[in-house]
């Protein structure tokens, strides 16, 4: 059997060891060949392809990104993508393609299952908003990521007298900045679920500083006031998913405290530096037992699924489950937490 394998979407810690793990088992246990796609849907649409055996997948584990690129390139918004798709995995031998992604390149994945292409998925996204599974791989090493840099901010707003706001990824969910909110010790989170009263923000500082302590609040890229609820944009352009480009809303945060509170207030976004670099050991092993369980669901014949964590077990789920809808930040899961939210 000849098996594609693509990686699409952003980019998060991770993705190389699902590759692996694919790589390693499907040649050693199956005897499988393997081609790797370059640049998510771009690579069977246009026909990029690049070797890939146990040679080109030693020594990656640590490391982050993926070596198969990646973009957001979408089949079905192409005249002739998807026959394109179909043409370029026949001429190569491709018997299974297993897509690893989120949510835009499962719906890809999703959809072509339904068309016929023999197909699983692996989810993976830094924001933790697929349904279906508990965690994705990636999430991890953001959260820990931007903890540490709450962490090493307490002690320079304190310094200072200053409010810090932390801006963290997070277009439609809040997980990134629930868990390392609470994590960090922040005193506000900000989410999109919940659009936030910028006059209770302000209160909340002024009490802060009342104690001799200087505020840290955190902020998802996609969090909106309840007075002007729009998201901030950076870019009104939309991608090839329909996604605007967003961020700006710690700087205007920062600026709307600054003029009702009278405090100094600086803005810090993370950015892109919440998907680079070496993954956690959390991520490395989700994304292995991942990769392991993609292959045998491939060998399985058992196409049109996504592999999900439940508890503590690999299962293999639909992908509409995975696609479907988004999996949101709800009062539940921070009701017990001493922070404030909104």
């Amino acid at each position: 059997m000849r098996v594609g394998v693509l990686t699409g979407g952003g980019d998060c810690p991770g993705l190389n060891a699902v590759i692996r793990a694919v790589v390693r088992k499907g040649v050693q246990t199956y005897g499988y060949d393997f081609v790797g796609f370059r640049d998510g849907w771009r690579g069977p649409l246009e026909n990029v392809t690049v070797p890939l055996g146990v040679d080109q997948v030693r020594g990656i584990l640590p490391r982050g990104g993926t070596i198969l690129k990646s973009s957001r390139t979408n089949p079905f918004k192409i005249d002739g993508g998807v026959e394109k798709i179909k043409e370029n995995l026949a001429g190569n031998g491709i018997d299974a393609l297993i897509a690893i992604g989120g949510e835009d390149t499962l719906g890809v994945a999703t959809k072509l299952a339904d068309l016929g292409v023999d197909v699983v998925g692996v989810p993976k996204t830094i924001d933790n908003d697929l349904s279906g599974t508990d965690f994705t791989f990636g999430f991890d090493t953001a959260v820990n990521i931007a903890m540490e840099a709450i962490d090493r901010l307490h002690t320079t707003a304190e310094s200072h007298h200053r409010v810090l706001v932390v801006e963290v990824m997070g277009r439609h969910a809040g997980w990134i900045a629930l868990h390392a909110g609470i994590a960090g010790g922040a005193n506000v989170v900000l989410v999109p679920e919940q659009p936030f009263d910028i006059e209770k923000v302000c209160d909340y500082v002024n009490k802060r500083f009342e104690s001799h302590y200087s505020p840290i609040i955190v902020v998802s890229e996609g969090a909106v006031p309840v007075e002007g609820g729009d998201m901030t944009l950076q870019s009104g352009e939309l991608d090839a998913f329909g996604h605007v480009r967003l961020g700006g809303i710690g700087d205007r945060l920062a600026r709307e405290i600054e003029d009702r509170t009278g405090k100094e207030a600086r803005a810090v976004v993370l950015g892109h530096v919440q998907r680079g670099g070496t993954p956690t050991a959390f991520d490395r092993w989700l994304a292995t037992r991942f990769g392991l369980q993609a292959i045998t669901a491939v060998h399985d014949g058992d196409f049109g699924k996504m592999m999900a964590l439940r508890g503590t077990e690999i299962v293999r789920v639909p992908l509409i489950e995975g696609t479907g809808e988004l999996k949101l930040v709800q009062p539940a899961h921070y009701a017990e937490a001493e922070v404030f939210f909104g």
